[in-house]
């Protein structure tokens, strides 16, 4: 599948037909290697010259947008399927992958009526995707609201010591409480261990001789218990800290630790039923967002053309995908079928003050009307 394409019109002189075979015959005897393809775009509501000029104005800010947030979905669609472990799954629309929907693009008469303004059309393929870019907004920041949740929770379960949840690393017989015994756990650094044994005794009075146990250790900090008077706990908190070493804050209850595990639980059914959902939600939006898009090109192509080689219309539109190594071959088989002696169809910038030559959206023009789509 190729990921760019250009969707071109020429101008015709006699007969689509004609300009069609001859096109085919040119691709298929110089550049044999490019799809080609007729892009089919109906007969739209003309309206007056001025209100296709002001309309060709906002074309190409408007295509930048379609196209970013068609481009903003399909990758929030590979992020989702790369942390899901998913295969890539063809994007389509309604069923059909989308450089199929491209290449046979039919225009869809039953959501934008050809009879209406074009302007209409395309405030309102403006709006829809709008619409759909402001839901994507919400569920990702929703989805993002419960991964960071879990994130947190895995923070604290897997991170260092000194922040970690110390409840499944202790167990009820390590801890002492009694009317006036306490136990505390200290953090230490692991070179500081020595030290802590050395000490802990000393660092106030009323502590328990040798009730220092070493419960675990992680690379940076090693966790111990230590028993005392509870009337002293804070001078000794106060006399740790000056030395380094972290008391922390535990209290020994199994309703907490259950009611902390079924909130883990829920978090992870939660992400994974959120994730599941956004997937299947963004699958739709693209397939609604492309065909938007497509739609909006019609227009393009549409209006471009009227403005460049009048009315009524006439021209072809095709759609093509050259390899970067033929697109100057390409080029020059477009431009040949171009009547360049009728100098309506080649205007410098200078001479339309960068208007319709430069609706192009490519970076120089040409006798004929060409833009890029790019599919991601």
């Amino acid at each position: 599948m190729a990921t760019r394409y250009w969707v071109v019109s020429l101008p015709v002189q006699n007969s689509a037909t004609s300009l069609w075979n001859r096109l085919q015959e040119q691709i298929s005897k110089h550049s044999f290697d490019t799809p080609l393809y007729r892009f089919n775009v109906p007969n739209l509501r003309v309206g007056t010259l001025d209100s296709l000029l002001s309309l060709s104005d906002d074309l190409q800010k408007s295509n930048s947008f379609v196209e970013g947030v068609s481009h903003k979905i399909r990758r929030q669609i590979e992020e989702l399927e790369r942390v899901s472990g998913v295969e890539s799954n063809a994007l389509t629309v309604d069923g059909v992958p989308v450089d199929s929907y491209l290449t046979r693009f039919v225009w869809d008469e039953a959501k934008y009526p050809t009879m209406s303004p074009l302007r209409e059309t395309v405030d309102s393929i403006h709006s829809q995707v709008s619409k759909i870019e402001d839901d994507l907004k919400v569920r990702v920041a929703e989805y993002n609201n419960v991964r960071s949740q879990l994130n947190a929770i895995n923070r604290k379960q897997s991170g260092s010591l000194a922040v970690r949840d110390l409840s499944n690393l202790v167990k009820p017989e390590d801890i002492i409480t009694s009317e006036h015994l306490v136990t505390l756990l200290a953090v230490v650094p692991k070179y500081s261990q020595k030290d802590w044994l050395a000490s802990y005794e000393t660092l106030t009075s009323y502590v328990v001789p040798r009730s220092s146990k070493k419960l675990f250790e992680d690379n940076e900090y090693a966790l111990y218990t230590v028993t005392l008077f509870g009337r002293v706990a804070d001078n000794f908190r106060t006399a740790s800290r000056e030395k380094g070493f972290q008391i922390r804050d535990f209290e020994h209850s199994p309703e907490a630790q259950e009611s902390r595990k079924q909130e883990l639980e829920k978090l992870i059914e939660d992400q994974g039923s959120m994730r599941s959902s956004l997937l299947q939600w963004c699958y739709n939006s693209y397939g609604e967002v492309f065909s938007a898009w497509m739609h909006f090109c019609a227009v393009r192509v549409f209006t471009e053309s009227i403005l460049r080689y009048g009315l009524p219309p006439s021209f072809l539109a095709c759609v093509l995908a050259p390899s970067v190594k033929s697109e100057k071959k390409v080029r020059s088989i477009l431009e040949g079928l171009c009547d360049t002696a009728n100098s309506t169809y080649w205007k410098t910038e200078d001479e339309v003050g960068g208007g319709v030559a430069g609706l192009a959206g490519d970076a120089d023009s040409h006798p004929y009307v060409s833009f890029t789509i790019n599919l991601v």
